[in-house]
């Protein structure tokens, strides 16, 4: 049974879907699995060992120019690249109109969400088999869900899997003491305040932490540079892509991370992670995975009329007590 799974973006999205994943692929001999994903992602499936190929898409690159590249020849080699197989299904574990368009252009069988479950109720008109999953589940949950309806299998009771960190770190064996902190985010009411993050930094100072801080862009990065120069123990990395972010995850001890993929990815690979969230629920996209630790502000998005005041009310203090609780030979 060979299945394309379309789901593009974002990073923590891509990564959610992982468990359901290993799930199909524990739960279903010989299936084979393909994956269309948002280029800058594409190399999360790869990871994942019942993920035989690949396809990546440029939508959000194409549509700034839609007349020019939606003409062009890399259009025409992703079209050409999903009617290249043959699937017996397609699962849109997306649920939006441009993950519906995507999985139009393969003729087999489409299975994804209701109207009342997807996020673009629209997209459901798309769809062969429309499937109910319940909104209020945690997305990982939802994904296996849908996953388990989809193709006709019974979901257990575990926790999911991402069955990832065996094929990245087969000897599990760890080089190097320390932390990263993830402190960039697309959304400014989801930034933790420059002045937490040197308290924080200074507390991993006094048990010996060194910290690196990573960035994908030129104010994270000045941002980064703004913390390591208050503070002896951190250094700011080189720009690095998502492999190499792993790398780094797999060497050290444990990470802090604002709403982010980046938090999503050291779940994935079971690094001990606190992660923090003000205007976003734990309940529904909090980081999902051993070792992992949420915390929610205790200041609510009605309480405030300054959204950034919900992730000042999060204390370095309570993050690393969190943290050390974790933390591999931490009490």
């Amino acid at each position: 049974m060979r299945v394309l799974i379309v789901k593009m973006s974002s990073l923590g999205d891509v990564i959610h879907t992982l468990p359901a994943v290993t799930d199909a692929a524990g739960a279903i001999a010989n299936l084979r699995l393909d994956w269309v994903v948002e280029e800058a992602f594409s190399e999360i499936p790869a990871w994942h060992p019942a993920v035989d190929r690949v396809i990546p898409v440029a939508l959000r690159r194409w549509r700034k120019r839609p007349l020019r590249d939606f003409t062009g020849p890399e259009w025409r080699e992703c079209r050409n690249a999903l009617r290249r197989k043959h699937y017996d299904a397609v699962i849109d574990a997306q649920g939006l109109l441009k993950s519906a368009f995507v999985s139009r252009l393969v003729k087999a069988p489409i299975y994804g969400l209701d109207k009342h479950s997807a996020r673009e109720p629209l997209a459901s008109a798309a769809y062969h088999h429309k499937i109910h999953v319940p909104r209020d589940m945690h997305a990982v949950e939802r994904t296996r869900t849908l996953f388990a309806r989809a193709l006709h299998y019974r979901l257990g009771k575990d926790r999911g899997d991402y069955g990832v960190r065996a094929n990245l770190d087969p000897d599990r064996c760890k080089r190097t003491r320390g932390l990263l902190f993830f402190h960039g985010t697309a959304r400014a009411e989801k930034l933790w305040p420059q002045e937490r993050w040197l308290e924080l930094a200074s507390l991993a100072d006094a048990h010996g932490y060194p910290v690196w801080m990573p960035w994908g862009s030129d104010a994270e990065r000045a941002r980064a540079e703004e913390v390591a120069a208050g503070a002896d123990n951190v250094e700011v990395l080189p720009r690095l892509d998502l492999l190499g972010l792993a790398s780094m995850l797999l060497q050290v001890d444990g990470a802090v991370a604002v709403d982010t993929g980046l938090g999503h990815l050291a779940a994935a690979l079971d690094v001990p992670t606190v992660s923090l969230y003000g205007p976003t629920s734990t309940r529904l996209v909090g980081a999902y995975g051993r070792n992992q630790v949420n915390i929610q502000s205790p200041v609510g998005i009605d309480d405030t009329q300054d959204p950034q005041a919900m992730m000042s009310a999060i204390t370095a203090e309570r993050v690393w007590g969190e943290l050390q609780a974790i933390l591999p030979g931490e009490d």
